[in-house]
């Protein structure tokens, strides 16, 4: 009689603390905005092409098929570097509805087995299966059946990572990629960070990768070495949470309704804007669409940055923060034109203006008006 993987208490012998192993997914879409042109379009099919970016060399790659990664091309790499690295190459404009609509069907998938899903983007999410709706069970024959449900239904691939917490499965998934799927069980968890190179952390880029080799830390059971205090005085509060990873302690919990941070619009111009009258001109645009999705999303902020990115690739910020709340159309335009006659330069051309609203109130906090109709935050 077949029976069903399980998982075990976890004993985390450092800490002398016993650990309910809970059983968590991590589903990330393989080349998700790239398959999808693939599959709409046969043409494509076996080639290299990049979603987003230009051949002329604007803009930036927003994703990359596999048949493109071949040459070194990556996300967010400029387009005329994408170009250099390979003459043959794809560039397609984004159709970010469509992805919307897909991420929505593959999301609807996940919740057949649970409703603990937390989405981190359009193309992955975190998946508590500890209690799944069908009683299955078993993680990793959840984790076949998913794969095999987007495959038939929507004829595209996705990677499963397994684990006992959020971070080990998200590291699972990126191991056999594309496809593929990954099973770390409680007692492999420990082995598996120590030998995972600095680098390939999640949350770790390269400046932090750099100062971990110089202080001689490549692979996890480098890190293992350094007491909690020598890691939380090289790395600040994040050193604290290097210390139990790499022990395998992750007590995040998934989190079905986790909130934006912030809310957010961009645009890269096919010219670049060098009056300042065309860029408040495209702040306006800008602005609408982030007051657009606050209002979709029912958020108000505190924080609006403006994001100026020049002809040169350098790229600056700018922000203003507010005693109250904020998500008016006006005031996110006005603010963002503020800020930019602030930072003008006459000599310098602009390639793309971004504005965000952060500082959100928390959930169910209530805003109030003064006389004059301004908005006033609860503190």
């Amino acid at each position: 009689m077949h029976r069903k993987k399980t998982f075990p208490h976890f004993v985390n012998n450092a800490h002398n603390i016993n650990i309910l192993a809970r059983k968590i997914i991590h589903i990330d879409m393989d080349a998700f905005y790239a398959s999808i042109e693939q599959r709409d379009n046969p043409f494509y099919k076996g080639k290299p092409l990049v979603v987003g970016g230009s051949p002329d060399g604007r803009g930036v790659v927003a994703a990359a098929s596999y048949e493109a990664r071949k040459f070194g091309i990556r996300s967010a790499m400029p387009s005329r570097q994408a170009v250099q690295l390979c003459k043959t190459l794809i560039f397609i404009r984004p159709r970010f509805d469509v992805y919307k609509a897909v991420s929505k069907s593959i999301r609807g998938i996940f919740h057949r087995y649970t409703d603990m899903v937390e989405p981190l983007s359009l193309d992955e999410a975190y998946l508590d299966v500890t209690e799944d709706k069908l009683r299955i069970g078993s993680a990793i024959e959840i984790a076949q059946r998913i794969k095999k449900e987007i495959k038939e239904e929507l004829q595209l691939t996705a990677s499963a990572g397994i684990s006992i917490n959020k971070f080990v499965a998200k590291m699972a998934s990126d191991m056999n990629k594309p496809d593929g799927i990954t099973f770390i069980g409680p007692s492999k968890v420990e082995s598996f960070m120590e030998g995972l190179p600095v680098e390939k952390f999640f949350g770790v880029g390269k400046v932090t990768a750099a100062k971990m080799k110089a202080l001689g830390l490549g692979t996890g059971a480098d890190i293992k070495r350094l007491s909690e205090s020598e890691l939380t005085k090289h790395f600040g509060k994040t050193g604290r949470f290097f210390y139990k990873i790499v022990r395998g302690v992750d007590d995040r919990p998934v989190q079905p309704h986790r909130r934006a941070k912030s809310i957010s619009a961009e645009d890269t111009f096919p010219q670049d804007l060098a009056t300042l009258k065309e860029m408040e001109r495209e702040l306006e645009k800008i602005g609408e669409l982030v007051h657009e999705r606050l209002a979709k999303n029912h958020l108000q902020g505190r924080t609006i940055t403006l994001k100026i990115k020049y002809h040169d690739f350098r790229q600056i910020t700018r922000s203003k923060s507010f005693p109250y709340l904020v998500a008016d159309r006006d005031t996110i335009a006005d603010t963002a034109k503020g800020l930019l006659a602030a930072a003008y330069d006459e000599t310098q051309k602009v390639r793309l203006l971004g504005i965000s609203l952060s500082n959100f109130s928390a959930p169910g906090q209530a805003s109030h008006r003064d006389e004059e109709g301004n908005q006033l935050g609860l503190f």
